[in-house]
């Protein structure tokens, strides 16, 4: 019998298996803030919110340039998440066995809903008062 390999320390050739992929970094400047729900018997007792990235100063910053939002929230996640189920059930009837064809109507979706519905805020009122797209 041969002998094995044993599994050096150093680096170099002596290293088995596949080499480690380099770490994924956030852009600097990235301001990104999360919403933690405590739950008891499956319901929401507390809500916390936690920086992830920047910092607090910056997230108010942030915050309040907003147009839309003045607190850290979930609502614009959750109605995208909303849509794309509504919308994603018409075409794969709720359940797709097939991961790439899930993950290509979802796509879809998000380029439909996103681009090709006119845009309300960027039409203009003409000399009669009538709405321009």
């Amino acid at each position: 019998m041969k002998p094995t390999a044993r599994l050096s320390r150093r680096p170099g050739p002596a290293k088995r298996g596949r080499p480690k992929s380099p770490y994924k970094v956030a852009p600097a400047g990235l301001t990104y803030a999360v919403v933690e729900k405590t739950r008891e018997k499956g319901r929401v007792v507390s809500i916390a919110t936690r920086v992830v990235f920047g910092t607090m100063a910056a997230v108010i910053a942030a915050l309040g340039m907003s147009k839309v939002s003045r607190a850290i929230n979930t609502s614009f996640v959750e109605r995208q998440n909303g849509t794309d189920r509504q919308r994603n059930a018409r075409k794969t009837y709720r359940f797709s066995k097939d991961w790439r064809h899930q993950e290509a109507v979802t796509y879809l979706t998000m380029y439909v809903y996103n681009f090709c519905w006119p845009v309300r805020t960027l039409r203009i009122k003409d000399d009669q008062g009538r709405w321009q797209k």
